[in-house]
């Protein structure tokens, strides 16, 4: 093959993946899509505490949710400022981002939370349920087809927060950035892709291939965070000893396309040319390493291919687990910092 026909064949192959990446966000938003309500925001009296304030807010996000957010801003604060959301994991919530949403409010954002469906306010038990609601809800999904809350429908929420932002006036809706942890890393990158008013992407121990999991015999410790879920849909199946096979099966129902159009590796290059900060741990069972290679090698593609280059880092904590070291929150918060410029 000659020079000239190597770079058609690239061209070609470019071309192809540029295409595959806009089917899987347009796919994406019309999976996420339902019926607009009004936001009806709802928004307490600033609490000031230590130079900075509190404020504690609600919206609809549809026409059965409505989301309990927290704001956190410097006292000092003037004007329209830059965002940092933050997106808490598997049994967390909005309160347990509070320290995190403080640095970010010294750093000059304007720094929010919100709790995921089922967590935190939006679980009848309180804080006190951590995920027990989250899980029966994952297995409701699996029996009825209705609702996704294992990943997506907090993506959604994500989406109508940025909404609201846009009716604020401390806030620069052009410079809205998003961090999330785990469960919230995985809504982090699929909401940034999905949505191009989110400029500045750091999702974390999130990023993997499901996909790779699943052929690679590498998904126990993913599917570990919703367990009774899993093995009580399994136990509706018949099914004594689930593999690979029934956990396609289950993720099929709960998340459709988690291990193919919306797996890692489609999503990630969405977000180009956008800064993207991706923070991993070198041996976190929940994103096994080869699958998360994949997906750093799709998005530094679209990256180079966008032009920018520098805006993509792949960020391995070496021999760390499924934990976000202190020195990788430096990090993050300096990328926020440079891109967003607060």
């Amino acid at each position: 093959m000659n020079k000239s026909h190597v770079f058609v064949a690239v061209l070609a192959l470019v071309s192809g993946a540029t295409r595959a990446t806009a089917d899987s966000r347009a796919a994406f938003l019309a999976l996420l899509d339902r019926p607009r309500v009004p936001l009806a925001a709802e928004v307490a009296t600033p609490n000031p505490k230590d130079g900075l304030v509190e404020i504690v807010f609600r919206f609809s996000s549809d026409a059965g949710n409505r989301v309990p957010g927290l704001i956190v801003k410097s006292a000092s604060a003037a004007g329209r400022r830059p965002v940092v959301i933050a997106l808490h994991g598997t049994g967390g919530n909005k309160d347990g981002q509070r320290p995190l949403l403080a640095e970010f409010a010294r750093d000059g954002f304007v720094a929010i939370a919100i709790d995921g469906r089922y967590h935190g306010a939006r679980a009848k038990g309180g804080k006190a349920a951590k995920s027990a609601e989250y899980v029966d809800a994952i297995l409701r999904t699996f029996r009825t087809g209705k609702e996704h809350p294992f990943f997506f429908d907090t993506a959604w929420d994500v989406l109508r927060l940025i909404d609201y932002l846009e009716t604020r006036d401390d806030v620069d809706s052009r410079r809205i950035g998003l961090i999330g942890f785990s469960k919230g890393g995985i809504e982090t990158y699929l909401a940034a892709a999905a949505d191009p008013r989110i400029a500045v992407a750091v999702p974390c121990i999130g990023v993997q291939s499901f996909r790779w999991a699943l052929e690679n015999d590498s998904w126990q410790s993913r599917i570990g965070t919703v367990q009774k879920a899993f093995d009580a849909a399994a136990r509706d199946r018949g099914i004594a000893q689930p593999g690979a096979d029934f956990v396609r099966t289950f993720y099929d129902r709960v998340a459709p396309g988690i291990y193919g159009e919306f797996d890692g590796p489609a999503m990630l290059p969405l977000i180009a040319p956008r800064p993207l900060l991706a923070i991993n741990g070198e041996i976190d069972p929940r994103t096994p390493g080869p699958g998360l290679k994949e997906c750093a090698a799709a998005a530094r593609a679209a990256y180079h291919a966008a032009g920018a280059d520098e805006k993509f880092i792949l960020r391995i904590q070496p021999n760390t687990g499924h934990k976000v070291l202190p020195e990788s929150m430096v990090a993050a918060r300096e990328w926020f910092v440079r891109w967003l410029q607060p």
